[in-house]
């Protein structure tokens, strides 16, 4: 555009050049003639106005020219402050925000076929997944997880907290399968060790009961007497044993919350178990297996919908259609990100505005000059080619009036 519009100047001084010969031989020259001068006035007077605006014309250190780079300070300024009071400030934000339905527009996106973008959105949910799992750093990655969950859990008091969980357990009757199972696991653990309980009545038997066979009786008797007990317990809800023992979890509940003495000993007992070194391979082998099967998982969905990218995919479209379709819940979201981008112009606005000054201010001359004839410059052209076209014309209608008049 730059050469063109200089391109258009040297036409009109060769034009002018030109008819200035042959003025006499017909009036029409003359219109030629008065065309092409004021179009080269007009030309050159823009493009002076042009050039001035980001460099001196010629070299020539005439007043008020250079005026971008002589003012960029200023500029940086003037810009930050057009940001600041037209875009981040709260009360505008909220105007803006609040004529939007961002929501629903989310949901829309997020419900599109995948050729208008929102199906690619669901359908590389699971490639980023994968591609997330696989970039971590497993060795660090556990550790800070490992350091995170140990001052955590080193944070809680843990004794409290287990009594009370007890006592609601106890109250809503949840800890009967957790008794049941402990009298199931009594009878098989008696059953495997039957031998072992012979043994010892043996031994404990007189040489009489042992010489009159009597120690077996007595073995087999007390095994029966122990299968028929955990039977009973295990049938009978209200069993004084299952009583007895209902009464003890209670009791153990209370000095979890209320025993300083147990709780000191739990507290000890929690701080050697997060301390222990086996505790870390256990868990660093945990988030190992975890994490392989989480990508074998997203994997092996094959794109079918199966594996986890097909969940993503579908929960995805889910949340879309509901943002999409549903009133109550966009005006909650709407009021969400209204707030959200409200507290944020409140709370950074301000350093956003003074990182556009100060990075303007940074800039030397030469850079801002690029930048913003690199900007604008294809319509400053523009402005060199109709100041010449129109200067032109000026010339050619003065020419007429003075014929005329």
């Amino acid at each position: 555009m730059r050469w063109t519009a200089t391109g258009m100047l040297f036409l009109m001084a060769a034009v002018f050049v030109l008819s200035g010969r042959y003025l006499d031989l017909h009036p029409a020259w003359g219109y030629v003639h008065a065309f092409s001068e004021a179009a080269m006035v007009g030309g050159l007077a823009d493009w002076f106005a042009v050039t001035a605006l980001f460099r001196r014309p010629l070299g020539l250190p005439i007043p008020h020219t250079a005026i971008i780079p002589e003012n960029k300070d200023r500029i940086a300024d003037t810009m930050a402050q057009f940001l600041r009071d037209n875009f981040l400030t709260p009360a505008v934000v909220a105007r803006r925000m609040r004529a939007m339905n961002l929501a629903q527009a989310v949901g829309r996106y997020l419900t599109e076929p995948a050729e208008q973008g929102g199906g690619r959105i669901r359908a590389g949910a699971g490639d980023l997944f994968v591609e997330v799992l696989e970039s971590l750093d497993p060795e660090r990655l556990g550790g800070q997880v490992r350091s995170a969950l140990k001052t955590g859990l080193d944070r809680i008091e843990i004794a409290p907290l287990l009594g009370q969980m007890l006592e609601a357990m106890i109250a809503d009757g949840r800890h009967r399968p957790l008794i049941d199972s402990m009298i199931r696991w009594a009878g098989l653990v008696l059953e495997d060790n039957e031998d072992m309980v012979r043994a010892m009545i043996n031994q404990r038997a007189n040489a009489l009961l042992r010489f009159t066979g009597l120690d077996e009786r007595l073995a087999n008797s007390v095994l029966d007497g122990l299968y028929r007990l955990l039977a009973e317990v295990l049938v009978d809800p209200e069993h004084p044993l299952r009583a007895k023992v209902e009464d003890g979890l209670a009791d153990l509940a209370r000095s979890l919350r209320e025993d300083p003495e147990m709780q000191a000993k739990v507290e000890r007992m929690k701080r050697e178990m997060l301390d222990n070194p086996a505790i870390a391979t256990w868990w660093q082998g945990v988030w190992e297996r975890l994490r392989h099967r989480l990508i074998e998982m997203v994997r092996g969905g094959g794109g079918s919908g199966d594996g986890i990218d097909g969940r993503i995919t579908d929960s995805l479209a889910d949340m879309g259609a509901a943002l999409r379709d549903d009133p109550r819940l966009q005006q909650q979201v709407n009021r969400f990100a209204r707030r959200t981008a409200v507290g944020l112009t409140s709370r950074f606005g301000g350093h956003i505005v003074r990182l556009v000054s100060e990075t303007v201010r940074g800039w030397d001359a030469s850079t801002i000059t690029d930048r913003v004839e690199n900007a604008v410059g294809r319509d400053l052209q523009f402005i060199r080619i109709n100041g010449t076209l129109v200067g032109g014309l000026v010339g050619l209608t003065l020419h007429f009036l003075g014929g005329v008049f």
